[in-house]
């Protein structure tokens, strides 16, 4: 791994949440109840892209390219534009060694796992929350 390395990795991404927020922003209007801008042009867009850009570029695909520009697109832009691309080809690359037992607890506990740990920490931050504001509240009524 070698500097220049990292640095491609890193300006994919950074373009890759760039392109993140613009997408979420612009589909707003259709996301007030189900978060259709996140499923359909992120996730379900992101990983399109992954797989296509994926098997496109192979050595012995139609169009080879750099491991560079692979690492570019596949970890630095598709990565910042959808984490779920990459749970996606892993997936996709368990099913396609016909482990299908694997792939299923992939996804069963990335889904268990990842909703259980934002549930954790917005438990654990309203803890805080509710720590701060008491304290808040305590110093206000002692000033008063």
């Amino acid at each position: 791994m070698s500097f220049t390395t990292c640095l491609i990795v890193m300006v994919g991404g950074a373009l890759g949440t760039l392109a993140r927020y613009l997408v979420s922003v612009a589909a707003m209007p259709i996301s007030r109840f189900i978060p259709w801008g996140t499923i359909l042009p992120i996730n379900a867009l992101g990983s399109f892209v992954i797989g296509f850009f994926g098997t496109l570029t192979l050595a012995d695909g139609r169009y080879p390219v750099s491991e560079n520009m692979r690492l570019f697109v596949m970890i630095g832009l598709c990565g910042g534009y959808t984490t779920f691309s990459s749970f996606s080809l892993q997936t996709l690359d368990l099913i396609r060694n016909d482990a299908w037992g694997r792939a299923s607890v992939n996804v069963a506990a990335s889904v268990i796992l990842c909703i259980g740990a934002v549930a954790l920490g917005h438990i654990t931050a309203d803890g805080f929350n509710t720590g701060a504001i008491r304290i808040a509240q305590t110093a206000t009524e002692e000033d008063a």
